[in-house]
This record gives structure tokens, sequence and C-alpha cells, in this order.
């Protein structure tokens, strides 16, 4: 993976609003989160816009999952002291740059986006020829591009989302940002850090462009980061300059692989809506646990004295996901030699899952008390969040010349 300056390494990530979260959900997506807050300034949204391109026929369901989401996000242990949390719809920026961006976006890069057809194909009972499911990935790049987040979280079926972003950011830079005085601001700019410093970048610049040598890029980044005397503008410029382009606006950002969740579903398949397999964050102790017991095991177990093989087994996945060496050996003796039963094998499962709940549906039920509370915290992450992308939106208009009345 490239390298992304100190100044671009915000992270941003968004789920639609699909109301209460599994723990498909938990283990896929927000885990990863809990983790990142603690590394980078991170932004997580509801993509609320995102769920219309493909449910605008019942958009009335939407607010009380935006809520229902934002609890599990809370409880799962997002932290609005390190993350900022916002609804997508509340920061209209994002739709502005959308627009803008589709300016300059040719037919052909969305047409290309693999989950173009693979959702059409998937979702056929639906009427998608529309505009908003064809733009709905140059949507994605507006999201990301606004905050001028460098890192972007996404599973290896995600990526192509991310390539596409930073083509556009690309164009956008290449259109917009060669000024006709680009090179002698970014002189200007130079100077404003002292003689020193001044010939160090010309230095590491020369190695970079005429050698190749990314070290001497990184070492010319760091410098830049390092620098107080100079404007965010002039360091931007300065970072176009060191590779060799124009001014950048808008920051190409990169793919943050993340594991594939391993959380199977109830009955062996991933764990989602739509199969009818989950386990609710916030599913009682006592409804949980009859799931559970419920479970489909390997279909060769007729009867409780039948030897059975784990790996055809829907709860083995869940030990694979709970279990420690000592219970998975007792379970694959167990099962193969009908030492145990299909109850005494759930056990254990149904014991680590309510322990990993019980703490996220201790929060839950706080901040369930607490609407309004849950409220504020999205009105002041839509605040926060509307700030930064006004300065983005600033910066665009200018150099697009939508400024100048």
């Amino acid at each position: 993976m490239n390298s992304v300056s100190a100044q671009h390494s915000r992270v941003l990530s968004g789920m639609r609003p699909t109301g209460r979260l599994h723990l498909g959900h938990y283990h896929g997506v927000l885990k990863n989160w809990v983790e990142l807050q603690h590394e980078h300034e991170c932004f997580f949204f509801v993509a609320d816009w995102h769920a219309l391109t493909t449910h605008y026929d019942d958009p009335s369901v939407v607010p009380a999952s935006v809520r229902d989401m934002v609890i599990d996000w809370l409880a799962a242990g997002v932290d609005t002291e390190k993350a900022t949390l916002f609804v997508q719809s509340h920061v209209p920026e994002h739709a502005e740059l959308h627009l803008l961006l589709s300016m300059i976006t040719p037919l052909g890069w969305l047409e290309r986006v693999p989950s173009y057809k693979d959702q059409q194909e998937k979702l056929k009972e639906k009427d998608l020829a529309t505009y908003g499911f064809l733009g709905y990935p140059l949507l994605q790049s507006a999201d990301i591009l606004i905050y001028k987040a460098g890192y972007v979280p996404v599973g290896e079926d995600q990526v192509a989302h991310v390539e596409l972003t930073r083509e556009v950011a690309r164009r956008f830079n290449h259109i917009y940002g060669r000024e006709a005085d680009f090179e002698e601001k970014a002189e200007q700019a130079k100077k404003k850090m002292g003689k020193k410093n001044a010939k160090a970048f010309d230095r590491y610049r020369r190695a970079y462009q005429e050698q190749g040598d990314l070290d001497a890029l990184t070492s010319a980044r760091d410098l830049l980061e390092s620098q107080q005397n100079i404007t965010d503008s002039d360091r931007e410029r300065l970072f176009g300059f060191l590779e060799g382009g124009g001014r950048i606006i808008l920051v190409e950002p990169q793919p943050l692989l993340t594991k594939a969740s391993k959380m199977p579903g109830l009955d062996g398949q991933k764990m989602s809506k739509s199969y009818g397999n989950t386990i609710s964050l916030r599913e009682s102790p006592e409804s949980l646990e009859t799931i559970l017991k419920r479970m489909p095991t390997d279909t060769n177990r007729v009867r409780r004295t039948d030897p059975g093989d784990p790996a055809k087994c829907p709860v083995w996945q869940f030990h694979e996901v709970y279990s420690n060496d000592g219970i998975k050996a007792w379970v694959q003796e167990g099962c193969r030699s009908a030492g145990i039963g299909c109850l005494d094998c759930k056990a254990p499962v149904i014991e680590s899952v309510l322990a990993e709940l019980r703490p996220m549906q201790a929060r839950a039920e706080a901040f369930e008390a607490q609407p309004e509370l849950v409220d504020d915290i999205i009105a002041a992450g839509c605040e926060r969040a509307r700030e930064v992308a006004k300065e983005t939106m600033a910066e665009v208009r200018q150099v697009m010349s939508l400024d100048r009345f």
C-alpha cells in the first residue's frame, strides 16, 4: 500500500441504515472501527442517501433505522470523543460535491464498476435503471473526498470503489490543480520554510523525480508535515510540486483492507438479514439461548450415539470464532466419537456469545433510555462533519470559479 501523509491519515467509513445490527456487523466492521479510532482521526457515517439507491420506494423505515444503528455503534464501543458520527443527508455538501464531480467523470468509469451489474442481477425484482443507482459509486467518492480521507477500510470486494475514487481525485486535480502561476506560488511557499529546509526539500524532490527514490519522497513529506510557517494551501501546493503535478485539492485515498468476517450465520452461510440467519446484538439472553440451541448440526448425527463431523456442522464455525484450542480439541474428539451430544457442544458457544454481548447490551439499554442524548450525539457529529466538508467545498468552488459572485 502506498504511503499517506500524516495530514491525510483520516479514516472515512459508513454503513447503510438497516436498523439493529447483528454479530456479522460487529465482527466484520465495528470491531475494526473501534480499533481504528485509537490510531486515526475517524469519521463514521450513516449512508442514508445510499439506502435510497435501492430502497427509494419505501424510505419511511430510514429514520428509526438511523437511531437504532447509531445506538449499536455506540454500544459496540465507538467513542464520540475519538470519532465523529454523522448522517450523510445532514451534510448537504456531499450532494454538491457529487454534482460537481459528475461533470468531469466519464460515464464509462461508472458502468465498469463491478458491483453495478452484480447488484442489478441480484436485485432483479427492483427497478434499478435509475441515475441514482448508476451514480452511487460517485456519491461514495464524494463521501470520501470531501473529508480528504487518506484511508478507507474496505473488504476485497470494495477495492474497485476506492480505485474509482482515486481516479476521480486524480482527474479533478489534473484539471483544476494547474494554476497558471503554480510553480511561482510553490517557490514562494518553499521560501517560507527557511533556506535550510528549502534546500533539503529541493534535494529530496530531485532524488524522487530524477531517481524514483521513495525514501526521499517520504523524507520530503515528513519535512512538509513539520513546517509551522506555511499555510495548508501552501502545503498542498508543495505536495503537488514534490510529486511533479499540480496543486493537490482532493486527496487520493488508499484502501485499508480489512479481514473478511469469519462470523457465520446460524445455518453456516454468511450472516445476513436476507438469509434470516442472524443474531442481533440486542438479542435477549433467553431468546439467544433458544436460537443457538435450535441451530442445525451435522445431519449425519440422527441419534445421540451417532458420530459426527465438525466440518459439516454450523456450530463448529461458531467454535472457530469463540473457542480456545482446548475447547476446540474437546469438540473434535467428542463429536467424532459421539462422546458428547450436540447440546453439549453448543453450551460453550452460548456462554461465549452471551459474555460478548452482555456489556454491549447494557450500553445499548442505557442509550435506548436516552433518545435525546443519541439525537444530540448525532447532531454534534453532523455539525463537526459539516465544518470539515465546508472547508473542502470552499476550495473546490474556488478552483472551479464558482465563488466569484
